[in-house]
């Protein structure tokens, strides 16, 4: 574990593990790279270096006020990867993570990415516009910005209890302690910057980012995905990729890392060998 502090003065909190080729993990909001714990052990079990970065105003990072938006995510992660020389490198995102992966893959990638997997990731743009009339209402995403100011300790807890796992669906099988450790990860972050992050996964268009990747990425998603539609995400992404692969799994909720590692786990695993 160490930190690197980057360009703006941001100290930057990572995990490294390892050897072998590097995989790097890339959380969703509001979370840490404590989400990838699970993968983080298997993946090292089966050879590999694992690698895991809090996003700045996220986990132990800087709570920053400032760079709270899609590009500086990217560079901040490009820094990361020039500071461990990492090359050959698998880059997987969950949620806004993926949507950072895309970033990140397309602009500073070259050379030092082997692939890129995508989970349950918000491109190409989740809020509903004329060029994606498939989204979702403005008003959802101020609907989350009004619940974080006004009791973010509750909003963290009623998101896990409820749709991030799927826990509301009938006959579900709830963790508990999955819901605590949500609410522990995202109470370490900064509520500016988990403010600011609404914005910028329901906002930020990578259109252009998934016509730039040349490299195997694999997209993976839950049809019963309740928090990142399915029909506006992954859909459509699968159609702007040059050398995608998608892969729907029936029934599983946005959080399937976490639920259903014993699915999502060897089939990353068949994409890194392949």
């Amino acid at each position: 574990m160490g930190m690197i502090t980057t360009k703006d003065g941001t100290q930057i909190f990572y995990k490294d593990w390892g050897k072998g080729q590097p995989v790097v993990f890339h959380h969703g909001w509001p979370l840490s790279a404590d989400d990838w714990d699970n993968q983080m052990l298997f993946f090292l079990s089966k050879g590999y270096r694992v690698i895991a970065h809090d996003r700045r105003g996220h986990g132990r990072s800087t709570q920053t006020a400032v760079g709270n938006d899609m590009d500086t995510y990217a560079a901040d992660v490009a820094e990361l990867a020039e500071a461990l020389d990492l090359k050959d490198a698998i880059h997987v995102g969950h949620s806004t993570g993926g949507g950072e992966v895309t970033r990140y893959v397309a602009q500073h990638g070259k050379g030092r990415v082997a692939k890129a997997v995508i989970i349950a990731a918000i491109p190409p743009v989740m809020v509903k516009s004329d060029k994606n009339p498939g989204g979702l209402p403005i008003s959802v995403f101020d609907d989350l910005r009004a619940q974080l100011a006004a009791n973010r300790a509750q909003f963290y807890l009623d998101v896990p209890s409820g749709p991030f796992y799927g826990f509301n669906r009938k006959d579900a099988k709830v963790y508990p302690g999955l819901i605590q450790n949500w609410w522990r990860q995202g109470m370490i972050g900064g509520a500016i910057a988990h403010y600011e992050c609404i914005k910028v996964f329901s906002e930020t268009d990578f259109t252009e980012d998934l016509k730039k990747i040349d490299v195997p990425v694999l997209v993976m998603h839950g049809d019963d995905d309740q928090i990142v539609p399915i029909a506006d995400a992954a859909l459509l992404s699968i159609k702007l990729l040059k050398n995608g692969t998608l892969k729907v799994y029936k029934g599983l909720p946005h959080g399937m890392c976490s639920t259903h590692p014993d699915i999502i786990n060897p089939d990353l695993l068949a994409f890194f060998q392949a």
